[in-house]
């Protein structure tokens, strides 16, 4: 009975570890640039710790605004650990989204990744469908942050009156992205303001629902 229990404890010790992510072996690992590449990784091969510099964890990539002058009004500019030497073996990624006056991000999923959705300006709605085909939704201010669970599919639309602008820390450093949305809908501005106004009623709906529970 206790050699059975031993080996339980021993095989579930043994496939957590399997399981677990790797953890870094030092404390810094930057991308080492490099030309052809030669030998493939789950990731990125790490630069000399002798020529590791500050330069390699700052990125200005994000403090520009993306070209919003296409079909959907808007842009997502991503920073992973290709472009930015010291995110490797860290597990994360940033992003920057730009959203003119109804610019409206398609619905997609992050099938390696979960993502804190940051409004740093403008008035933004942001929502997600779970494995049950429920809809999460809330219209957020600047300073408000939504969660985007892994793998689920997600959207936002602009539902201010000037261009909003939105940060987003992922826990992947190839979180990858998923546009489901081109598979299933035609790019057309007749179906994208249907789908835009759907959205933006049911936001509508919500706030009349909690100003009138807030009612004395």
């Amino acid at each position: 009975m206790n050699s059975a229990l031993f080996f339980c404890i021993f095989l579930s010790t043994c496939i957590n570890i399997c399981l677990a992510d790797t953890d870094n072996l030092q404390d810094t690992c930057p991308t080492a640039t490099t030309g052809k590449q030669t030998v493939f990784i789950n990731g990125f091969p790490c630069k000399n710790p002798n020529s590791i510099i500050a330069s390699d964890f700052k990125s200005s990539k994000l403090s520009s605004p993306g070209d919003t002058d296409n079909f959907l009004h808007s842009s997502v500019t991503f920073n992973t650990a290709a472009d930015f030497p010291g995110l490797n073996t860290l597990g994360l990624s940033i992003a920057r989204t730009d959203l003119e006056v109804s610019g409206f991000m398609m619905p997609h999923s992050h099938p390696r990744a979960s993502e804190m959705f940051f409004v740093s300006t403008g008035v933004v709605i942001a929502g997600f469908i779970d494995t049950q085909n429920k809809l999460f939704q809330k219209t957020l201010q600047p300073g408000e942050v939504f969660v985007f669970p892994q793998g689920l599919l997600h959207f936002c639309v602009n539902n201010g009156f000037n261009s909003a602008v939105v940060f987003s820390v992922l826990n992947s450093q190839n979180p990858g992205m998923v546009n489901i949305a081109d598979a299933m809908l035609e790019p057309d501005d007749d179906t994208l303001n249907k789908l835009v106004r759907k959205i933006k009623s049911v936001a509508a709906l919500r706030s009349m629902h909690m100003a009138f529970k807030m009612r004395p």
